[in-house]
C-alpha cells in the first residue's frame, strides 16, 4: 500500500491536466458549435462540412433542418452539417 500512496498525488495531477486540455476544450467547442447551429437565420452565407457553399434559404425549427441555396438549386439538411458561418467573415473583409 504504501506504493500507492506515493503516486497519488502523481494520479491525481495526470487528471487534473487531462481535465484541462482535453475534456474542457472539448465541452467549449460543443457550446460554440450548439450555439452557432442555434443562430442561423435567413440570408446567413454558410459552408457544409461536406464543402457545398450557400445561403441559408429557410431554418425549420420543428425538426433542425435548413434549406440551402446554392447555384445549383435548393438543398434541404441537418442543422448539424453546417460548418462555417462565412456571412461574419465577409462583412469583417468588407470593412477593411
Amino acid at each position: 500500500m504504501e506504493g500507492f500512496s506515493g503516486q497519488l498525488p502523481f494520479l491525481l495531477l495526470m487528471l487534473v491536466i487531462f481535465f484541462f486540455f482535453i475534456i474542457l476544450p472539448q465541452q467549449r467547442r460543443n457550446k460554440k458549435e450548439k450555439r452557432f447551429m442555434l443562430s442561423l437565420k435567413k440570408g446567413d452565407r454558410i459552408i457544409a462540412k461536406s464543402g457545398i457553399h450557400g445561403k441559408v434559404f429557410e431554418v425549420n425549427d420543428k425538426d433542425d433542418t435548413c434549406i440551402i441555396e446554392t447555384s445549383a438549386g435548393k438543398i434541404k439538411m441537418e442543422r448539424t452539417a453546417i460548418s462555417l458561418d462565412l456571412s461574419g467573415k465577409l462583412n469583417t473583409s468588407q470593412k477593411k
